[in-house]
C-alpha cells in the first residue's frame, strides 16, 4: 500500500483555517484546486482533526515544523572537499547555528558564465510576496527570472548536483532564480520562509521552505555582501561560490535572517535555490 507523505505545513495550514471556522469541505475544495488529490486532501484534513483533538488536552501543541528533516551536507567526517558530478566542491566554512555552510568552486567558471547567458534576454525587476500577489518593493531592487525546473541540460545538471550535495529530493526543489545586481541594487534583511498567518496559497505548493542555496555567478567590484545581521556575518560573493542554510521552522529564532548589501561597483550575479519541505508544485 502506498502512504503518501504530506508536508507538516500542510497540517499547519488545516489547523489554522479550522480555527477561524472554515468547513472542511471548502478546505478540501481549496486543496483540490490547488492540485492535491481526493486521498491526500482526506489524509490532511482527517489526520489535522486528529492532531487538535489531541491539542485539546493538557499539552500544548508541538510545533511540527520542527520535527522535519531538513536538507543538509554530509560533513560528519570533516571533508574538506566534497566531489560530486565530478565537481570538487571545498567546505570553507560552517556554523550550527544558524545551520550555514559556505562553499568554494560549487560551479565552474563556465557554468556561471553559460546561466547568465541564458537568463539575461528574461530579466524583468525583481519582486516581493504580497498577500495576494507579487508586488514591486524598494526593498528589493534586483533584477531576476526564474527557470523552470530541469529547463535545460545545465539547469538540470545544477539542480541534480544540489540534491545529491545536500541529501534532498530533486522534486523537492523550486526552480533556480537568477538575479541581477547593479550599482545601489539590494535586497534588504528578510526571511525566505513563509509566514502561515499571512501566506496560505504558497504552502500548498510544496509545504513550507526549509533550505536556501545562494550561488555566486559574478563579484562586484565592491559591496553586494550577503549579510546575516542577527549574527554580524557577511559573505563575500565569490564567482562559482555559494553558501547554504537551512531553517527548521518559519520563525526568527532560526537567527536565519538575511539580506543583499547595496553593490556598490560593478555587476553581482547570484542563483538561488530555495527547497521545500515537500514536492514543488
Amino acid at each position: 500500500m502506498h502512504t503518501t507523505i504530506l508536508p507538516p505545513a500542510l497540517y499547519t495550514w488545516v489547523a489554522e483555517q479550522r480555527r477561524t471556522g472554515q468547513s472542511i469541505e471548502r478546505l478540501r475544495k481549496a486543496m483540490l484546486d490547488k492540485g492535491w488529490s481526493e486521498q491526500d486532501a482526506e489524509v490532511a484534513l482527517g489526520e489535522s482533526d486528529q492532531r487538535a483533538d489531541k491539542a485539546h488536552g493538557t499539552h500544548e501543541t508541538t510545533d511540527v515544523a520542527v520535527t522535519v528533516k531538513l536538507p543538509a551536507p554530509d560533513l560528519s567526517a570533516a571533508p574538506q572537499y566534497l566531489t560530486v558530478d565530478g565537481q570538487r566542491i571545498k567546505v570553507l566554512q560552517t556554523l550550527e547555528h544558524p545551520r550555514i555552510v559556505v562553499f568554494a568552486d560549487f560551479l565552474s567558471d563556465e557554468e556561471c558564465e553559460l546561466l547568465m547567458a541564458s537568463a539575461r534576454p528574461r530579466l524583468e525587476r525583481s519582486t516581493v510576496l504580497g498577500k495576494e500577489e507579487s508586488v514591486l518593493s524598494k526593498k528589493r531592487t534586483s533584477e531576476g527570472m526564474f527557470f523552470r525546473r530541469q529547463e535545460t541540460e545545465l539547469v538540470g545538471r545544477i539542480e541534480q548536483r544540489i540534491s545529491t550535495l545536500l541529501n534532498w529530493p530533486l522534486e523537492f526543489g523550486e526552480g533556480i532564480q537568477v538575479l541581477r545586481y547593479g550599482p545601489g541594487a539590494e535586497f534588504a534583511p528578510h526571511h525566505d520562509y513563509f509566514d502561515p498567518r499571512h501566506f496560505e496559497k504558497p504552502l500548498l505548493r510544496g509545504g513550507q521552505r526549509v533550505a536556501t542555496l545562494i550561488m555566486y555567478l559574478h563579484e562586484p567590484e565592491q559591496g553586494g555582501a550577503t549579510v546575516f545581521p542577527e549574527i554580524n556575518l557577511s559573505i563575500f560573493p565569490a564567482k562559482g561560490s555559494a553558501v547554504f542554510f537551512s531553517y527548521h521552522k518559519p520563525d526568527p529564532s532560526t537567527l536565519s535572517l538575511h539580506g543583499g548589501a547595496p553593490v556598490i561597483a560593478g555587476e553581482k550575479w547570484i542563483a538561488t535555490k530555495w527547497l521545500r519541505e515537500g514536492k514543488f508544485i
